[in-house]
């Protein structure tokens, strides 16, 4: 059993190890989770939190690590969180985002952690909250979340993130047709990465004219500014922060942040209660009484929905 108040004590203090084992705890669904969670609620709160997404090959990994850059040169605590897709043998993360940021490796302000998505849609692993919270708790001033590559509506990253930073690039077909469908929506900073490429501005303007068919913004309301990059030459990543440290200053003064906070907590709440009332129900395949529902709604006694309600009743009173 993990010492959990000294890995959390030794977290604080920025000791890479204990933030990875208590990161493993999380996403391992450890017995001691809930001692994990409870011990690092009162410390986190504090980091500002930046999904970035996109489709494959617009280069999140590369962005990312440019912008670990730019705010460590601003003093700040930087951490990583990279999905990556599960390995088909190990079930573990292929690695493949880490790898490219292995220059901030021996940096003691960073810390970059990869996780599997292991199945889970939407871009991010299933402990991603969690593990956003450990880092939180650690020190971090920021986190950078960067998700797997996603496509229309993989759309996750916006419900767990203070700022959501969508990558497009030129030349990768009919990108913007292909992600307007959903993915569009998210962003609060548009970045037209690899501008160096022929048809940038093409691009840049194409989203520009999209984003203003969106909603009509009411005089005050934030517009997502679009800002082309070269990420691995570190070109136009300062401008990226700028427009990061703009969004966050307006959520504060709109009282936008702390209602994406407020939001993104009661959906946490909500999936931990949903998946131990699905487990508890799992539980019952072998118990009698789920069969004999399903009796009565063959025999056209019950509806589907009034033997829900009698089996989550019936779980309920039991525990």
């Amino acid at each position: 059993m993990a010492d959990v108040p000294t890995l959390v004590e030794q977290a604080r203090h920025g000791r890479p190890r204990a933030v990875a084992r208590l990161i493993s705890l999380v996403e391992g669904a450890s017995p001691q989770l809930r001692e994990v969670m409870a011990a690092l609620a009162p410390l986190a709160g504090g980091a500002y939190v930046v999904g970035v997404t996109g489709s494959p090959g617009v280069g999140k990994s590369t962005s990312t690590s440019a912008l670990v850059s730019a705010y460590r040169r601003a003093g700040k605590r930087v951490g990583v969180l990279a999905v990556d897709p599960s390995s088909p043998f190990s079930g573990g993360a292929l690695l493949g985002d880490r790898v490219r940021m292995s220059e901030h490796a021996s940096d003691p302000g960073v810390y970059i952690r990869s996780m599997a998505t292991r199945g889970h849609l939407g871009g991010l692993a299933w402990a991603a909250p969690q593990a956003i919270r450990v880092l939180d708790a650690a020190g971090c001033d920021v986190v950078l979340v960067e998700t797997v590559g996603v496509g229309q509506s993989e759309v996750e990253i916006a419900a767990q993130a203070d700022t959501s930073v969508l990558l497009l690039a030129p030349g990768m077909g009919d990108g913007i047709q292909a992600a307007k469908a959903g993915i569009l929506e998210i962003g609060d900073v548009y970045v037209v990465n690899k501008a160096d490429r022929e048809g940038a501005d093409a691009t840049a303007r194409e989203l520009n004219h999209m984003l203003g068919l969106g909603e009509a913004r009411a005089p005050g309301d934030w517009r997502p500014p679009i800002v082309k990059t070269v990420a691995a030459r570190g070109e136009g990543i300062e401008e990226v922060v700028e427009a990061l440290e703009k969004h966050r200053a307006w959520m504060e003064e709109h009282g936008v942040l702390a209602e994406r906070r407020l939001r993104r907590a009661a959906g946490e709440v909500e999936t931990i209660a949903v998946t131990a009332l699905r487990e508890r129900i799992g539980d019952l395949h072998g118990d009698r009484r789920l069969g004999v529902l399903a009796e009565r709604v063959v025999a056209g006694e019950l509806d589907p929905y009034a033997a829900a309600d009698e089996l989550v009743a019936g779980v309920t009173e039991q525990r």
